[in-house]
């Protein structure tokens, strides 16, 4: 799924991918979240509601420029290093294709549905 995201207002490249998480995320658009870091590897921030877990796919470790769906505190996650290894609690949803630089230090998400 095609979205447009911006972090602390400049565009950058990005897609969710087909699962019923990131589709329910879809849902909720448009977002805008205020990001914190978390243990010096992700960004993170708390949608409105949890989102749906149903039907979620192997789990995969997280990679650099991944979004993700952390079920069991509700948050989503946007890793700007690599993630620890696979878990099933960890559900990835999209990509953002920008540097880790940018990810590392952004403030603000915004995602809305493409136009």
């Amino acid at each position: 799924m095609d979205v447009r995201v911006t972090l602390d207002g400049h565009p950058v490249e990005a897609t969710l991918n087909g699962s019923p998480a990131a589709r329910d995320l879809a849902s909720l658009l448009p977002l805008r979240l205020d990001l914190e870091d978390f243990h010096g590897t992700e960004r993170i921030a708390d949608p409105p509601r949890e989102l749906t877990t149903d039907g979620a796919p192997e789990p995969v470790a997280a990679k650099a420029g991944d979004l993700a769906y952390y079920a069991p505190w509700g948050n989503l996650a946007l890793f700007y290093r690599d993630g620890p290894a696979a878990s099933a609690d960890l559900l990835v949803i999209g990509h953002l294709d920008t540097d880790a630089d940018r990810l590392a230090g952004a403030r603000r998400l915004t995602i809305e549905a493409a136009s």
